[in-house]
């Protein structure tokens, strides 16, 4: 058994962590690499016995601009074991290799747990932390201002795919809590185009769903800082609610109201550091798309 990490341009290896990875999560990298989505940020380290790999931890490189403070952590991501080789302790070697790695190279490390492994992570010795959800007042939600509604960005569009990629690269910040690496990250989510809209009298893309009458708007991807309320406004689909995958930025603030979340029956957030401790304490969330 050996320990190999930071592969991802190794073909063999790669297709050895996809057939992994699909076994357990039903998804895997390679169009994400091949398709140029992939920059570097994603780590993984690997368990490899006889070239197949059994157990993955992966280490997320993660820059953000935290109420306007630079912070780089580490988002732990994709641990996995193969059924055969469970029992055996397997990640939570790697998940102490990680942790070893990093701990004095970044501002704090982070997960978002499965519900069934909670009880491992207490033993690796992570801490629990409640986020902040934010939700959009209800007298807020449909503010009517003159402009062009958003409209859905058509996937065969190669050109405005293309100005897609390079806003997010360039986006300015729009939220408290904005990943500045995200990138890589957002790609993996969106590069189907299925939930990406575009206002062209703004120049702004959002991606945002509905989930019944509740309007989920995930991310803000624009050149220049823009208002939450002239977003919402070229919104033109009918939702009643409108939940926000992202901290507002402090000048939207009051337009929103903030609900403690634990993960529900989703996910629990662990660290380890003492930096973060204040994504409670500044009551702020991870943005939905910098999950890895």
């Amino acid at each position: 058994m050996e320990l190999v990490s930071n592969y991802m341009r190794d073909d063999t290896l790669r297709h050895a962590l996809n057939d992994l990875t699909r076994k357990t999560f039903g998804f895997d990298f390679e169009g994400w690499v091949t398709d140029g989505y992939f920059e570097g940020d994603y780590i993984p380290y690997s368990f490899v016995e006889n070239g197949k790999v059994i157990s993955n931890v992966s280490a997320n490189r993660m820059c953000f601009l935290q109420n306007g403070v630079k912070r780089n952590y580490i988002q732990i991501g994709t641990v996995m074991t193969d059924e055969a080789y469970r029992k055996r302790g397997l990640a939570k070697k790697l998940i102490e290799h990680v942790t070893g790695q990093y701990a004095d190279a970044c501002d704090g490390i982070y997960l978002f747990a499965n519900l069934d492994a909670l009880g491992f992570y207490d033993k690796c010795g992570f801490l629990r932390e409640t986020e902040y959800r934010y939700w959009v007042k209800d007298e807020f939600c449909r503010e009517k201002i003159e402009g062009e509604r958003f409209a859905p960005v058509n996937p065969l569009d190669v050109q405005m795919k293309q100005k897609y990629m390079d806003t997010v690269r360039n986006s300015a910040v729009n939220s408290a809590f904005e990943q500045t690496n995200k990138f890589g990250l957002q790609m993996f989510y969106t590069a189907d185009m299925e939930d990406v809209y575009y206002a062209r009298d703004m120049d702004c893309f959002i991606v945002a769903k509905e989930e019944g009458k509740t309007l989920l708007l995930q991310s803000i991807i624009c050149d220049n800082r823009v208002a939450l309320s002239d977003v919402l406004s070229r919104i033109g689909t009918d939702y009643s609610k409108c939940r926000l995958g992202f901290a507002p930025a402090p000048k939207d603030s009051y337009r929103c109201t903030a609900r403690q979340y634990d993960g529900s029956d989703d996910y629990w957030l662990f660290y380890l550091g003492e930096q973060l401790k204040s994504i409670e304490r500044e009551k702020l969330y991870f943005p939905e798309l910098s999950h890895a």
